[in-house]
């Protein structure tokens, strides 16, 4: 069920393109940003860091979220996530990483402004993993 994109919302994408130009993608050229909005208002933003060794290679979603919890931050509303090309949904790694701290999270992404798309993280990730 895709939800309606608020003001809040566009500007998070907003912040998402602009973080496009810090990625790190020398292998893929697939540009990636991210901006995570906390409970509290804050705006965490990251972008996407390739490695050589390919495992290395780290989301700009998962960056954000590291950020932010490497702050202090455990309480998450929304992530818009801006691509150099296609939808940047999360991918598997990501969607279960995130669901650990805010399986109610809600997902941002599109390829323009007046083409976001809005799901919650339990819609990417049905039954996700969660220790309670």
């Amino acid at each position: 069920m895709n939800r309606e994109v608020t003001e809040t919302d566009l500007k998070l994408y907003r912040t998402a393109v602009s973080m496009l130009e810090r990625s790190y993608s020398p292998f893929s050229g697939f540009r990636v940003g991210a901006a995570l909005l906390t409970k509290s208002g804050e705006i965490i933003t990251g972008v996407n860091i390739e490695n050589s060794s390919l495992g290395a290679t780290i989301c700009a979603e998962r960056t954000a979220f590291v950020k932010a919890i490497s702050e202090g931050y455990r309480e998450f509303d929304t992530i818009a996530i801006a691509s150099s090309g296609q939808e940047a949904w999360p991918c598997g790694i990501c969607r279960q990483f995130m669901y650990e701290f805010a399986p109610d999270l809600r997902v941002v992404t599109g390829t323009e402004e007046d083409n976001l798309r809005v799901l919650t993280l339990k819609e990417l990730l049905p039954e996700g993993f969660r220790l309670q």
